[in-house]
């Protein structure tokens, strides 16, 4: 559902609906039920070309509340000949366009044709009906997959199909909701506003508050058209998979779409995931989701806030397609409760720089094991840990059990490889699926059918996105949140994958420990408004990490930065030692044999601590890339007197690096600073604990 802007100012803005001229053209109901009546006479298209859908009795509209396919079946198996009829006239249809484009090719003027047969396809789907305009609106949000010609064409199908009769609309409005409409609304639009495959909208003011509506009013006969159109489809997928043996159950596809567009022609359903949603992320800074009427709502009549914008494709404000991003990380991997249908027409920008999410008949739900599951599959795919990311997909029911998984981890590697190579914040769904065709065939993979919707709800952003802006990566800028969630969540299951991330065959890899730190500042900044690189200002970067660090969130990835300082404090003292004693034998006359007590776990433990040191202190970029230069491998074992020398206590961190840390420090809450002040007892118990267990190890073994 969208609700376009009206050519003169609008009388609403976004969710506060502060007036400024004039109301769009209302007309008390008295008056406009003459005018209704004068355009009865017109017909829309899909009701001329496809009316002889609608005729079933009473009891079998009644059974087609919700999506039952052998309860469909049933129906028309009685119906033969609406069915063969509805098969004819889709292949008649169809074939004649497929027909016109294979005639264009052969006479070598396919793209002088190109903008008419685009047109005509948009007719055809049209006249065909709701369950073919829903599938041209899924692919019309992908301009990276859609010819422009077909993109403008299928686009209009969004929000601007021709609406049925009004007189008809005013009808099933009054036996719905029991009143005449006169006594329902001081004003209603005399025309709808707009009209999509499901329904059309008026805009109306309710008579007992005052308040400016939206009045969605549901096709008459849809329900039937849909029934025998997924019937069709459903017979094709089963087809189509024997005979390309496809892996994925395509029947399976078809039902779990099918199952949410009958959810979504219930709007009284609607209402009340348009209620969870407002309060799930109605409070997110800069989303906008309408208030439901659910008083004024029943299953064929939706009554909800008026909200005035422009489509989101329009509007190229990549901040809208940022807030989105956020909203779709909350909905999918913090709640699981997802807007499963975000097409352009359904994703407004209002007038005071908002987005708002309109029409919640089509709605997911993305089950606990199913998200953390996701979300390590993200993890691994960054890390390019592919024998884990492997595993992921069998979780994720992408991958039977019994697949070899050495086999696929080997082609996972190859197939994504390239993609990941070009830094996380450069990922995009063509670059993850460009090669993936071919070892999705080999392997077996499924798609599950609440993947397909996932994803979609992700790829429509993406498409909205580089329609305006090709280098933008919805993946790659939803990853800082996914990053700050593993950092932050209490869930056992990411606990235990972020302690695998971070540690591989008992040593600490800080390199992905600060990456996971770096993408979570960089979410937190977009989050901000802030439009800078984190790391422009580093008194702001430790100050951020600084409080994540020593909040409640941050407790578990403390305890792992408390043992890694306790450790490379532990071989500090040991090199330290070493040294002095070095020291103090290099006058004598018959120095004995050096032997350092460094082990190479000390080593890295030095370096460890060096390199937690600088990440403290805003420097670990540029302190890298010195120990590059100076060939000192941050995880090779190897030991050598001037790397040792270098990790020394005056070489871990000068004063001057160490400024901005203490002035971050004085800037934090006070809550935060008295966590601050306990943390040298908890780092010293460790320590003595480590120090207590060198001591005996030495003595005794």
């Amino acid at each position: 559902m969208l609700l376009l802007p009206p050519p003169s100012p609008p009388l609403f803005r976004a969710a506060n609906f502060t007036p400024v001229r004039q109301l769009r053209p209302i007309v008390p109901p008295g008056r406009l039920l003459a005018t209704a009546a004068a355009a009865s006479d017109r017909v829309d298209a899909f009701t001329e070309y496809s009316g002889y859908l609608f005729e079933l009795s009473s009891s079998e509209a009644e059974s087609l509340t919700e999506y039952n396919i052998s309860k469909i079946a049933g129906i028309y198996q009685k119906k033969p000949l609406i069915l063969l009829r509805r098969l004819f006239q889709i292949a008649n249809t169809l074939g004649k366009w497929f027909a016109l484009r294979y005639y264009d090719r052969v006479t070598e003027r396919a793209d002088l044709m190109f903008e008419v047969r685009a047109a005509e396809l948009r007719k055809i789907l049209v006249q065909l009906g709701p369950a073919y305009i829903k599938i041209a609106q899924a692919i019309s949000s992908r301009p990276d997959l859609i010819p422009p010609s077909y993109l403008d064409e299928l686009s209009v199908l969004q929000d601007r199909i021709a609406p049925f009769s009004t007189e008809v609309a005013f009808d099933i409005i009054e036996q719905e909701l029991g009143l005449p409409i006169d006594e329902l609304f001081a004003e209603i639009s005399p025309e709808p506003v707009a009209a999509a495959s499901l329904g059309q909208v008026y805009q109306a003011r309710l008579r007992y508050s005052g308040k400016v509506v939206a009045v969605k009013v549901q096709r008459p006969g849809v329900r039937a058209a849909i029934s025998l159109d997924i019937l069709i489809l459903r017979y094709l997928a089963g087809v189509i998979r024997r005979a390309r043996k496809f892996n994925t159950d395509l029947q399976a596809v078809v039902d779990e779409w099918a199952s949410s567009l009958f959810r979504e022609m219930d709007y009284k359903r609607e209402a009340d995931n348009g209620v969870k949603f407002r309060q799930l992320y109605g409070s997110i800074q800069d989303v906008v989701v309408p208030e439901m009427y659910v008083d004024q709502t029943t299953c064929k009549v939706l009554t909800m806030q008026w909200v005035e914008g422009q489509k989101l494709a329009e509007v190229k404000d990549l901040y809208m397609i940022e807030v989105g991003v956020y909203c779709s990380f909350n909905q999918l991997l913090e709640f699981g409760f997802y807007h499963a249908d975000p097409h352009p027409g359904n994703l407004l920008r209002t007038y005071d720089g908002k987005l708002a999410y309109l029409d919640f008949g089509m709605m997911g739900e993305f089950k606990q094991e199913l998200r953390d599951g996701f979300i390590e599959a993200c993890l691994h795919l960054v890390n390019r840990d592919y024998d884990a990311l492997a595993k992921d997909f069998v979780t994720l029911g992408l991958l039977p059990p019994t697949a070899d998984k050495d086999a696929v981890t080997n082609a996972l590697t190859g197939v994504f490889r390239n993609a990941v190579s070009k830094g996380v914040q450069n990922l995009s769904f063509g670059d993850l699926l460009g090669d993936l065709g071919t070892t999705m065939y080999r392997f077996k993979f499924r798609i599950p059918s609440y993947f397909s919707l996932v994803i979609r709800s992700l790829a429509v952003l993406e498409g909205i996105a580089i329609s305006f802006n090709p280098d933008y990566k919805v993946l790659g800028n939803t990853y800082p949140w996914i990053a700050r969630k593993v950092l932050t969540d209490s869930s056992p299951k990411l606990r235990s994958s972020l302690q695998e991330l971070l540690y591989k065959d008992g040593v600490f890899r800080m390199d992905r420990l600060e990456s996971l730190l770096t993408e979570s500042l960089r979410a937190r900044t977009e989050r901000a408004l802030v439009r800078k690189q984190v790391d422009d200002d580093s008194k702001m970067v430790i100050k951020q990490m600084l409080s994540f660090a020593l909040n409640e969130q941050g407790a578990f990835v403390r305890e792992i930065l408390l043992d890694e300082l306790a450790k490379g404090l532990d071989a500090l003292g040991v090199a330290t030692l070493d040294s002095v004693t070095s020291a103090m034998t290099a006058n004598l006359p018959f120095r004995p044999n050096s032997i350092s007590s460094m082990t190479d776990e000390d080593m890295t433990n030095l370096r460890t601590l060096r390199r937690l040191m600088l990440l403290l202190s805003g420097l670990q970029q540029t302190e890298t890339s010195v120990m590059e230069v100076k060939g000192v491998g941050l995880y090779d074992g190897q030991k050598s007197s001037a790397n040792e020398a270098a990790l020394l206590p005056y070489g871990l961190v000068s004063g001057q690096e160490m400024l901005p840390l203490l002035s971050a420090i004085a800037e934090l809450p006070p809550d935060s600073q008295q966590q601050l002040l306990r943390l040298p007892s908890d780092l010293a118990g460790k320590l003595v604990s480590r120090v207590a267990a060198r001591t005996i190890r030495r003595a005794f073994l």
